[in-house]
């Protein structure tokens, strides 16, 4: 599961299928690691279904729970108290 983990960390959200690919585990072994991360809270999971080529995919979408990836560089908005 710890492999899950890091790649999660490194890669940010992805499908099951490309994180099975990625750490050498089937995609059943992977399902079942992600159930059991999502059910301890670390891991946020989200079925989807996608259609490739016609063909119906259902896959699992998962990301590291309360991950906020760092703003982007440049000019920001500024709030509305501090406009005046």
């Amino acid at each position: 599961m710890q492999r899950i983990l890091d790649y999660l960390k490194n890669h940010g959200e992805r499908l099951d299928s490309e994180i099975a690919a990625a750490t050498g585990m089937s995609v059943d072994n992977v399902r079942t690691s992600v159930t059991s991360l999502a059910a301890k809270g670390d891991v946020m999971v989200c079925r989807s279904i996608r259609f490739k080529d016609g063909k119906h995919i259902e896959a699992m979408l998962c990301r590291i729970a309360g991950y906020i990836p760092p703003a982007a560089p440049g000019r920001k908005p500024k709030a509305q108290s501090e406009k005046k």
